[in-house]
C-alpha cells in the first residue's frame, strides 16, 4: 500500500510539473527548470553521505571501537542481504540515527551517541533495521527525484514571477487563461509540490517502519524504541538542519497544528500502533 501511494504521489508530482510548466512557463521554461533542478539534485544525491555525515560531525567506527553496535549492524545487513555499510556515531547526547548513501553498497548508518544510551540493544536493532529498510527501499533514489520535481515547480513558478515584472511574461492569448489565475498558481504550486513532496517522505517512512521490522523479526522493538526516541526529541530536540529533517528516524524538529501538513514524519502515534499490530510470518 505504501509503494502504491508513492507510485500515485510521484504520477501526481509529474502531472502538476506539466502543467504548471506549460502554464506559467513554456515548454521551455520547464525544461530549462526541470534541467537545474536535476543538477542540483542529482549532486547532492551522488554526494548525499559525504554532506550529510559532515554536516553533523559524524565520526566512521571500526568494529574494535564498538563492537556492539558494529555487530548489530552487520547481522542485520546480512539478514537483510545488504552490503555492509560504514557505521558512523554522531557526538551528541540528543537520541536519533539516520542512513545515508545512494545505493546499498554506498551507504551509511549513523547513530548518535543519546540513542546508544537510553535504548537497549534489542530497541536499537530496532531502528537500525529501519534504517537499513531506508537504503534497501531506495528511498534517497525516490527522496531526490520528489526533489527534484518540487524544485522544478518553485523554479517555474519564481521564473514566471520575474517574467510577469518585467514584462516578458506569456500573453493571454498565448494561454488563454487570464492574468489572476497565473498569479494564484504562481503562489499555490510551490506549495502544493512541497505537501506532496512531504507526503512521500511520510509514506515512505512507513514502508521503513514495515521493511525495518522484518529484518529485525521483532516489530514491539521498533515500536518501544520510537515511543522513547519520540519522548526524548520533545524533551531535548536536536539543533538540525531543516533540509535533512526528513533522514532522521524521529522528527528533530517540531512540527504542531497546520505545520504538522509540512512534517516529513507521520504521527508518531500511527506508525507505532501499525508496528504494534504487525504480525510476521
Amino acid at each position: 500500500m505504501n509503494y502504491l501511494k508513492t507510485t500515485f504521489l510521484m504520477a501526481l508530482l509529474t502531472v502538476l510539473l506539466v502543467f504548471i510548466g506549460n502554464l506559467l512557463g513554456g515548454q521551455s521554461g520547464m525544461i530549462l527548470a526541470f534541467g537545474f533542478a536535476l543538477l542540483m539534485n542529482l549532486g547532492t544525491y551522488w554526494f548525499s553521505d559525504k554532506i550529510v555525515l559532515a554536516m553533523y560531525h559524524a565520526k566512521p567506527v571500526t568494529e574494535a571501537e564498538a563492537p556492539q553496535l558494529y555487530r548489530t549492524v552487520r547481522d542485520l545487513a546480512m539478514k537483510a542481504r545488504m552490503p555492509m555499510p560504514k557505521v558512523y556515531i554522531i557526538p551528541t547526547q540528543t537520541a536519533n540515527a539516520f542512513a545515508t548513501g545512494r545505493n546499498p553498497s554506498h551507504a551509511a548508518v549513523a547513530v548518535t551517541e543519546g540513542i546508544m544510551r537510553i535504548l537497549t540493544p534489542a530497541e536499537l536493532s530496532g531502528v537500525l533495521g529501519h534504517e537499513l529498510a531506508h537504503v534497501k527501499n531506495r528511498d534517497i533514489l525516490i527522496g531526490t527525484i520528489a526533489a527534484t520535481f518540487a524544485g522544478a515547480i518553485s523554479m517555474i513558478a519564481h521564473m514566471a514571477q520575474w517574467a510577469m515584472i518585467f514584462g516578458g511574461g506569456r500573453s493571454d492569448d498565448d494561454d488563454g487563461g487570464s492574468p489572476l489565475a497565473g498569479i494564484a498558481m504562481m503562489i499555490v504550486a510551490p506549495i502544493a509540490a512541497m505537501l506532496i513532496q512531504m507526503a512521500i517522505s511520510r509514506s515512505r517512512e512507513y514502508a521503513a517502519d514495515a521493511t525495518g521490522a522484518k529484518i529485525h523479526g521483532m516489530p514491539r522493538d521498533l515500536a518501544s524504541a520510537l515511543k522513547k526516541l519520540h519522548r526524548a526529541a520533545t524533551v531535548a530536540p536536536m539543533q538540525a538542519n531543516p533540509a535533512t529533517a526528513h533522514m532522521f528516524i524521529v522528527n528533530p524538529l517540531s512540527a504542531r497544528g497546520l505545520a504538522s501538513l509540512f512534517s516529513t514524519h507521520p504521527p508518531m502515534e500511527e506508525r507505532v500502533r501499525r508496528l504494534e499490530s504487525m504480525t510476521l510470518a
